[in-house]
């Protein structure tokens, strides 16, 4: 298989198991830290509309599924890629910090989430995953 090829599944590989990873969080978030009463999560405009009722222990899922979901994500790129690790690890933690800043701006947040959100969920993430990676590769050699 051509590096081209293989780099570009590694980036497909990343997105897919990180977002299923984050979806996942997210799913099982609720059922371990019940949503306030009232608040509609099933869409968009109701989420906007109820954000305000959440507390600070309602963000800790969230921030959980943004960092383990670009975690892993950038592991299964540096796993599969074959040349410009670094560059494909840190570009998933680029892809998922587009998205956290599109959250961002989309459901009103406290400055204090967004902030610990955007600078520690997905650039730092993306490092440590390329870290673990190359040091289970070589360790594997």
């Amino acid at each position: 298989m051509s590096p081209f090829l293989r780099n570009t599944l590694a980036v497909i590989a990343g997105i897919v198991v990180g977002s299923f990873i984050n979806m996942s969080i997210i799913a099982i978030s609720e059922s371990i830290i019940p949503l306030p009463e009232g608040v509609d999560n099933k869409t968009m405009e109701g989420l906007q509309k109820t954000m305000h009722l959440y507390e600070a222990k309602h963000y800790i899922f969230p921030f959980l599924a943004h960092a383990v979901g670009t975690f892993f994500g950038a592991v299964t790129t540096a796993l599969i890629a074959i040349k410009h690790k670094k560059k494909l690890a840190l570009g998933i933690g680029a892809f998922f910090l587009f998205g956290g800043i599109v959250m961002v701006c989309s459901l009103p947040s406290p400055i204090w989430f967004t902030i610990a959100d955007l600078v520690f969920a997905y650039i730092p993430m993306a490092y440590l995953a390329l870290r673990f990676a190359c040091r289970k590769q070589k360790k594997a050699k």
